[in-house]
């Protein structure tokens, strides 16, 4: 007889059947070694109130075991039919209260995975369709380029121009996958920020660096005001782009002759700098919008990007446990102010 084959009741009735069997030999053959009929009436009382009570024992086993399994079934096919609320067993006590929370532990798990790669994956869409957007342009713009070289005589002036807006393409197209390739390092951990004690206004010096020339070309008066010795915890590299990327805008924006003030003002737990310029302003209706990824107001496409800058900052001061906040009217310019934690 092969017993793994055999139900759990099949294996309680040979158990119980054996051990009656067992007790009426035993009081057999002491009746017959001690001549004695009150040791079989004695052994028989014996083996009829144990078998009443290995019935019910394998009995009740018998429902539990049925209920458990006929439980754990419906949990089963619950978690495969994907239901978002299992049941939960009253009893904390019992076998399958224990099993079945963990199935719905492990079930919660799943289906909070699903809905990250749910999420990751509509995301992925979502920044291909971006990218796809971003590159269309420059790369038709350059396809038409050549083609007119290519097929048409042009003046040596017409050449030049067209070499021109090829070299402004290119590095357009380059700008958006440098900006790519930071965000895409960011987002998937392959660069992680380092905080360390280090002087804000060498970080605000490294960032200021990249848009002085830009600056004086429009005639912007640019003003800071930051202590020399002011020391916070934050990454000086990855703070330093997030600041660039705000005064980059600040330029951008700002018409000729404007002005941008940098100030650093430190609270009792962050420290905050300020980016304000004289420019176009921010409708209120766009400033919950301006932190997307490359997103651009319709009225601002004249102007050179891929509007990834402010998501950039704003990822970058996030990772650091800052965030970024917006203060802008039309026509009244705007105020960006990210704040850093101090420690």
């Amino acid at each position: 007889m092969n017993l793994n084959n055999l139900s759990a009741k099949k294996i309680c009735r040979l158990v119980s059947a054996g051990m009656v069997l067992s007790m009426l030999v035993i009081t057999s053959i002491l009746g017959s070694i001690m001549q004695d009929i009150r040791i079989f009436i004695a052994g028989g009382t014996l083996t009829l109130c144990a078998f009443f009570w290995i019935w019910l024992l394998v009995l009740s086993f018998g429902k539990r075991l049925s209920h458990f399994t006929s439980d754990l079934c419906r949990t089963l096919d619950n978690m495969i039919d994907g239901n978002e609320e299992l049941q939960k067993s009253d009893d904390s006590e019992t076998l399958f209260a224990r099993i079945n929370h963990r199935l719905i532990r492990l079930y919660e798990i799943m289906q909070e995975n699903r809905r990250k790669v749910d999420m990751e994956r509509q995301e992925l869409q979502i920044l291909v369709s971006d990218i796809s957007h971003q590159v269309k342009t420059p790369v038709s713009n350059l396809k038409m380029v050549t083609d007119t070289l290519l097929t048409k005589p042009v003046s040596e002036e017409e050449r030049m121009d067209f070499l021109k807006g090829i070299r402004s393409q290119t590095d357009k197209l380059d700008f958006l996958f440098q900006a790519l390739v930071k965000t895409s390092r960011l987002e998937t951990g392959a660069i992680r920020l380092e905080k360390k004690n280090s002087s804000l206004f060498h970080t605000l010096a490294q960032a200021m660096s990249g848009i002085v020339y830009a600056a004086e070309k429009k005639e912007i008066a640019v003003s800071v005001d930051c202590p020399e010795d002011l020391t916070i915890s934050h990454d000086s590299k990855w703070t330093s782009e997030a600041l660039f990327n705000l005064l980059d805008n600040a330029v951008k924006y700002t018409p000729s002759g404007g002005k941008i003030s940098v100030s650093v003002v430190q609270w009792e737990m962050y420290v905050e700098v300020k980016v304000t310029d004289t420019g176009k302003g921010i409708p209120e209706s766009n400033q919950a919008s301006i932190f997307r990824r490359f997103y651009r107001e319709e009225e601002v496409h004249e102007q050179q990007g891929v509007g990834i800058g402010l998501y950039l900052a704003r990822e970058i001061v996030t990772r650091q446990g800052g965030y970024i906040k917006v203060v802008s009217e039309p026509g009244q310019g705007s105020e960006f102010s990210i704040m850093l934690p101090i420690r």
